[in-house]
Parts: C-alpha cells; sequence; structure tokens
C-alpha cells in the first residue's frame, strides 16, 4: 500500500475531519472511500465515451426520442 501526502487548508482539514467523525470513520479511510467513488465516476464516463464513439448516431438518436415520449407520457 502506498502512501501520499496531501497539502489542504486547514479549514478543508477540519471539515473532513469533521465529516470523518459524522460517518464514524477516520480521515484516511473517508480520502479512500471519496477516491474510489471518484474513479468509478471516471471509469463509468470513459466507458460511456468509448461506446459513443464506436456507436451509431441516428440509433442513438431514435432510442432517445424513444425514452422521451414514454417518460412524457406518464
Amino acid at each position: 500500500m502506498a502512501t501520499l501526502t496531501v497539502r489542504l487548508p486547514d479549514d478543508k482539514h477540519g471539515r473532513l475531519k469533521a465529516l470523518a467523525r459524522h460517518r464514524h470513520m477516520s480521515v484516511n479511510k473517508l480520502i479512500e472511500e471519496l477516491s474510489t467513488q471518484a474513479l468509478a465516476e471516471f471509469d463509468s464516463e470513459v466507458r460511456f465515451r468509448a461506446l459513443a464513439a464506436s456507436g451509431n448516431i441516428d440509433k442513438g438518436l431514435k432510442l432517445l426520442d424513444k425514452l422521451d415520449k414514454h417518460y412524457s407520457k406518464g
């Protein structure tokens, strides 16, 4: 496991400590969870963009129109 030193403004560090306390965890665990979430979001965006780049634009627009019609009924 790697060790990482991060410089933060004192007020931000204090807020992170308060958030960690509120969630009953250490600041280290909080940062680990937040970084996992950020990486998952990034990975999803990369996958989406790769799929979109290899997809059929007309087919995608037709699907969006179909979804729009479906959800505008209710």
